[in-house]
């Protein structure tokens, strides 16, 4: 179950209305580094947990978290939209560069949800969900994580650059310390897992006993001149898990070249594939 108050996660003030601006953070909202994008992946990962609950509560407090975030933003847009002065709007088209970027305005903000935010990308896309990872391992889970809060924290410090709007960059410094707990509250979660040498290679549960082992730690180059591999920690020294060392070499091709045989009958091939 989910209860709200009615408030505001954090306090919303624009003092300078933008509507450009407002189809920037329709990024933050609906875009694939966006808050619906974790907010639902937080939700799947804890409504599929197992094990230890207090994982699940782990995300699901977060997943709280970022509904506000959610409407943060949204209030955000809304505001940039209903404020923005219609003298601004014409001395910026009056500019062709200017005027080119303002009319690349999502009007469906107007058009369809009358200058309010909607679960879209600031090009208009919605968010389709295909970018939701909840594996049921727990710590394939936290991993994707990390890097959904790294590209969030990516997006907001680039949002945040953009404006100049005080209210704004308020709100943004505060979007921007959350993504850095967050990072770190997953990274965390993954140390108590038994971090780099002991929740990897993930799944921990498959012995690597079956898995071909001549190629778990061998970085392997594809260059066809002959050069050497490019080098680095990944290819040599202990490896990440700690379960043996790196190397590198050249790929050899092991395969045959492969033959699929002739076409079936009446399969809508060509006869010369018959």
């Amino acid at each position: 179950m989910f209860y709200t108050d009615n408030k505001l996660q954090f306090p919303v003030r624009v003092e300078r209305p933008n509507p450009l601006f407002a189809r920037a953070l329709q990024q933050a909202i609906g875009g694939v580094e966006g808050e619906i994008r974790v907010a639902m992946q937080y939700m799947f990962q804890a409504w599929g947990a197992r094990g230890d609950p207090k994982y699940r509560d782990l995300l699901l407090n977060t997943a709280a978290e970022e509904l506000g975030h959610i409407e943060m933003l949204a209030t955000a847009v809304a505001l940039n939209l209903e404020g923005a002065p219609l003298s601004m709007q014409e001395e910026v088209s009056a500019d062709p560069v200017g005027g080119a970027v303002l009319n690349g305005i999502n009007m469906r903000n107007l058009l369809s949800a009358g200058l309010s935010a909607m679960p879209v990308d600031s090009d208009g896309v919605p968010f389709d969900m295909s970018h939701i990872y909840a594996s049921g391992n727990i710590a394939a889970d936290m991993s994707a994580n990390v890097t959904a809060e790294s590209t969030g924290r990516i997006l907001a410090v680039r949002l945040h650059n953009l404006t100049d709007d005080p209210g704004m960059k308020e709100m943004l410094k505060y979007l921007i310390a959350r993504d850095t707990m967050h990072q770190n509250q997953w990274l965390a979660a993954i140390e108590e897992l038994g971090g780099h040498e002991g929740a990897f290679p993930i799944p921990n549960s498959h012995p690597q006993e079956e898995e071909n082992q001549d190629f778990s730690y061998a970085f392997l180059g594809f260059q066809n001149d002959g050069s050497e591999p490019p080098q680095g920690r990944w290819s040599e020294g202990r490896s990440i898990d700690g379960n043996d060392r790196f190397s590198s070499r050249p790929m050899e091709p092991l395969g045959e070249e492969p033959d699929l045989g002739r076409a079936k009958p009446n399969s809508g091939a060509q006869t010369e594939q018959l």
